[in-house]
């Protein structure tokens, strides 16, 4: 038996081809929840699963993060059944004397985050969950807001929260400090980056936050602010610049780069493509913002992304707690409704009026230098080779944005035993080991530049242990060249791209010296070693690492590493199964001339914008 597609995910079996068809999409996904509200309709808990903030901010979550699109749902006159359970829920929730109350915010605390929506809901349909409230329950609202927006924010996107609560209490005729406002309005400003692009706070990374949290709110800013037209201006120019880059990071199938943290949020990846519908920026052609944003839903539609009750699960294309973040409860993953932004436009805008375009990707690579990736288009993929971004601060950070390689088809996987490294899937790294039992990847760089289409880093295993690391697009493969210098001997394990595997061990592998190749029904999947003495393993990995395919087979090259300096040139590839594929294979490229690399980075390296912040520890 397989999951059963009805259950197991609530968009199954909805074309997704109208606004009619997002509607429903978005009733089918709300309307599992139903059951799980508390009898003041105040807190929704899913699960009894932990989140590392209080169950009562959890339960907040998942009463507020709904929101995201029911708002919208109503603001373009969809019918929802339930605002008077949401008008209860806001009532009691904020009311110090009742059960369900929420709980006083008194520092930096998970319910600034879903208050966001809440001021969003107040500012967009106030005639639903303002006005028809009793004079008391609206008194313990404001109060509540107020209090909390009095405590730092987070120094990242969280400061946006504060702004979408303003933009509420203005609305429904609340007095507030507006200095607060301003304040956090130009310290976000200091996070742009410039070509478009932020940073989510004083950090080494660039993630999915930037289209689905900086841009997103800053284009819902953009278009419920009043007065304030020399930013909104801003947030308009940036967004159209962003637009020409981030859409290298969706395949032409609607897939988005896996990479980063909170991907548990899933469809929230494609809310840029709604919040430039929503904004009224046309930052490309309608048709291909329509496009983006209708492939992206359908390709969630066939994934077993839920529980047999329908709930959304934590996990990516499948319930997987191994990627979660500490800050992932059961309500989490609804900020996926972040997505159905446009059902708050008419029918008769052009976004929903476009007819979709494709993509039209070129399959040339593309530089995008404050990331630090080069992309690969290819049938049904995009591939990011990558260096320069890091988080030592979340599980599995160092899986989520230190690997060399990410893929859209391919995601990646998260280790789930740091003393046995002969069990890593190691898919788009290379692993180290000094004892056989443990092991260091790539986890931070001390250098990372951009030149060309190839970037360039330099990282240390070991505080003795240097590596030096190429990475070069090369038409459906790519190269990537290590450099190690180490007083000791080492084994080395490097993985290529993680497949789903078949039961009963009925892959179809090749394992040999120096290469490595897995193929499936619809994905083949090799590395080749160019450069040392390395042999060929198609590993099984342990179930449930990998963010696509609960069980995956990855193509390795491993041996040993002397004591001095190695230089190793691996070359890998995957693809969907068919005669392009098994004519790539058998042209694999050539090792690069390594003097005429260091020749190109001396020349014209560039350094990537993502590390440009001092290290924190």
């Amino acid at each position: 038996m397989t999951y059963d597609p009805a259950t197991d995910n609530p968009l199954y079996d909805n074309p997704l081809k109208t606004r009619v068809d997002v509607e429903t999409g978005l009733r089918d996904l709300f309307d599992p929840l139903l059951p799980y509200f508390s009898e003041g309709g105040a807190r929704v808990r899913l699960d009894g699963a932990a989140a590392h903030f209080d169950r009562a901010a959890a339960d907040l979550e998942g009463f507020a993060r709904p929101l995201w699109g029911l708002t919208p749902l109503a603001a373009g006159g969809g019918d929802f059944a339930h605002w008077e359970l949401y008008r209860q829920g806001l009532a009691n929730g904020t009311d110090p004397e009742h059960p369900e109350y929420w709980g006083t915010v008194n520092s930096t605390d998970q319910r600034m985050v879903e208050l966001a929506a809440i001021g969003f809901t107040m500012r967009m349909v106030p005639h639903l969950v303002w006005a028809p409230l009793p004079q008391k329950a609206k008194d313990n609202l404001a109060a509540y807001l107020k209090h909390a927006r009095k405590f730092d924010y987070a120094d990242n996107n969280w400061k946006f929260f504060r702004i979408l609560v303003d933009l509420g209490l203005e609305e429904c005729g609340v007095d507030f400090d507006r200095s607060l406002t301003e304040k956090y309005l130009e310290e976000l400003d200091g996070f742009y980056l410039g070509e478009g692009w932020y940073r989510d706070g004083n950090v080494r990374r660039i993630d999915h936050y930037i289209p689905f949290a900086m841009h997103f709110y800053g284009l819902i800013y953009a278009k419920l602010a009043r007065g304030d037209d020399k930013r909104v201006a801003a947030y308009k120019e940036r967004a159209a610049l962003f637009a020409k880059d981030i859409q290298h990071w969706f395949d032409e199938d609607g897939g988005t780069l896996a990479f980063g943290r909170s991907l548990t949020y899933r469809f929230a990846c494609g809310g840029f493509w709604g919040a430039l519908a929503f904004a009224d920026l046309e930052a490309l052609p309608w048709g291909k913002i329509k496009g983006h944003f209708m492939r992206h839903l359908r390709w969630w539609a066939d994934k077993p992304i839920a529980h047999g009750n329908g709930v959304l699960s934590i996990g990516y294309a499948y319930p997987q707690l191994f990627m979660s973040e500490s800050y992932n409860s059961a309500g989490s993953p609804y900020w996926a409704l972040k997505a159905f932004l446009p059902l708050a436009l008419p029918a008769d805008h052009p976004f929903w009026t476009a007819e979709e375009e494709e993509a039209g990707f070129e399959h040339k690579p593309v530089p995008l230098k404050h990331p630090g990736m080069v992309m690969q288009h290819s049938p049904g993929n995009v591939v990011a080779l990558s260096s320069g971004q890091q988080n030592w601060q979340m599980r599995a950070g160092t899986e989520k944005y230190a690997k060399f390689v990410y893929s859209s088809r391919y995601g990646f996987s998260v280790e789930v035993d740091e003393r046995a490294y002969q069990s890593g899937a190691f898919d788009g790294a290379l692993a180290l080991s000094d004892d056989g039992r443990h092991y260091r990847v790539r986890e931070t760089n001390e250098t990372a530049q951009i030149a060309e289409n190839c970037l360039h880093a330099r990282w240390k295993p070991w505080s003795d242990v240097t590596v030096e690391t190429w990475l070069i697009p090369a038409h459906h493969w790519h190269v990537r060249v290590h450099r190690i210098t180490t007083p000791r001997a080492l084994h080395g394990t490097e993985g290529g791209f993680a497949i789903a595997r078949a039961d009963l061990n009925a892959d179809d592998y090749i394992d040999e010296k120096g290469r490595a190749v897995a193929r499936s029904k619809t994905d083949l999947s090799a590395i080749v070693c160019l450069a040392g003495r390395r042999d060929g393993r198609a590993f099984r990995a342990l179930p449930n690492t990998n963010l696509i395919a609960s069980k995956t087979i990855v193509p390795q090259l491993r041996g040993d590493i002397a004591a001095g300096t190695t230089v190793l040139v691996t070359a890998a590839m995957a693809f969907k199964a068919g005669s392009e594929a098994e004519t790539a294979l058998t042209t694999p490229p050539r090792a690069p001339d390594l003097a005429a690399l260091e020749a190109l980075f001396a020349r014209e390296g560039a350094d990537v914008s993502a590390i440009m912040v001092p290290e924190r520890f």
